[in-house]
């Protein structure tokens, strides 16, 4: 099964341009379901019509979910939050504050996204649309269970070990509640789950992103912080969607000045995003509502491409520690090693490359760190980064007082 995520900044069009993808691809045969994650579901109004917790008909080959994430919470999390409860409870804390305070922030939305291993095991359609809330968290968030492996496979069992021993002592001296087999099952349950959702959305052959953004400054910036993170986690980006774009047949003099800053921030997103495909649409003169519109916004997106096929493979950017620092490796396939430039303004990363241009925002370990370096690894640039240049290195300080490096 394909899956395709969608994610942007609030209000940018998302779950329009998802919902027409989604028309595009039944419209061309492929049995596709579209799933909102988003707390505050929209993708009812956007085919006007009630759409249900469960895969409800909308055309044909064409369904809609929009998932109940409270009912989602509480069939992953009850078992857990439970134990939670009990402790503060014994801690002297309100039930009601307890139920409040035991529930992680953007969990409702991760219990959602474990819907799509549930259809991708039961395999009834060709495409899978998810329209995401509108921020990637929820993908950084997938990352848990990387880090809960260490956990799970080291101190897990011998924690379960400890506590059935012990259970027996504590509850003689002590009210205070000690975790089951049941939590401890529903924690294993939880684990399994989410990782199993990260390796279906982190696979290249079948799920890929596509960000949707307007041409303006603020929107672009946080779809750049996104797609560096996305790569970080592993995630794909296959392609950026720029929505509401003012059409060149709009001559009113009122819009020239608001024409030639959308010109300025499409080029920002070239430089940005590029060689990932960079898709337009137009501000249209009326709302994309309805399954006809949403096939007419689909067209305007992709034209004659296939929505269902990945538009872009690349390898996505990775961090990995290096001794006292760290490296950024990116690949730059078909580039030459001659007049390249590295270097950083503020939270910004400017990569160059003969007349390839390459900007990012730096996640938050490297933006602490000086650039330090740069390399060339078969087709991979590799940037070091480091707290500071090495004692005696005048070039190195200079580099860094710039933050500049050469290869």
């Amino acid at each position: 099964m394909r899956v395709l995520l969608f994610t942007g900044k609030g209000g940018v069009g998302k779950t329009t341009v998802a919902a027409a993808t989604a028309v595009k691809a039944a419209r061309a045969g492929a049995r596709t379901l579209i799933m909102s994650t988003d707390p505050a579901h929209s993708l009812a109004d956007s085919f006007d019509r009630e759409v249900g917790d469960q895969a409800t008909p909308i055309a044909e080959s064409l369904w809609a979910e929009q998932i109940d994430a409270q009912a989602r919470l509480e069939s992953n999390w009850r078992e857990i939050q439970e134990y939670f409860i009990q402790l503060m409870n014994w801690a002297g804390v309100e039930t009601i504050q307890a139920e409040e305070l035991s529930v992680i922030p953007g969990l409702d939305e991760i219990f959602s996204l474990i819907d799509v291993k549930r259809h991708v095991d039961e395999g009834r359609y060709d495409l899978l649309v998810v329209d995401c809330a509108p921020t990637a968290e929820t993908l950084r968030l997938l990352s848990l269970p990387e880090v809960m492996n260490w956990y799970i496979e080291r101190i897990f069992p011998v924690e379960r070990r400890v506590v059935k021993a012990v259970r027996p002592l504590v509850t003689r001296i002590t009210t205070l509640p000690i975790a089951g087999d049941q939590f401890f099952g529903a924690v294993e349950r939880l684990h399994h789950n989410l990782e199993a959702v990260r390796r279906i959305l982190t696979d290249e052959r079948t799920s890929t992103v596509r960000l949707v953004v307007n041409p303006e400054k603020m929107v672009i910036a946080e779809a750049r912080r996104t797609y560096t993170y996305l790569g970080l986690f592993g995630y794909r980006v296959d392609a950026v969607i720029v929505n509401r774009i003012i059409p060149d047949d709009v001559t009113d003099p009122y819009f020239g000045k608001w024409k030639d800053i959308q010109a300025e921030h499409l080029q920002t997103v070239r430089e940005s995003f590029e060689p990932v495909p960079i898709l337009t649409a137009r501000l249209f003169d009326r709302e994309m509502v309805g399954v006809e519109l949403l096939e007419d916004m689909g067209r305007e997106v992709y034209a004659d491409h296939d929505v269902t096929e990945i538009l872009y493979q690349d390898e996505p950017i990775r961090v990995r520690r290096r001794g006292n620092g760290y490296s950024l490796t990116m690949r730059l396939p078909f580039v030459s090693r001659d007049d390249m430039d590295v270097h950083r303004r503020g939270d910004e990363l400017f990569v160059r490359v003969g007349s390839y241009k390459r900007n990012l925002i730096l996640p938050q370990t490297l933006k602490r760190l000086e650039v330090r370096g740069a390399n060339f690894v078969g087709d991979h640039l590799e940037i070091a980064f480091s707290k500071g240049p090495e004692p005696g290195s005048s070039q190195d300080a200079r580099n860094s007082r710039r933050g500049r490096a050469n290869v």
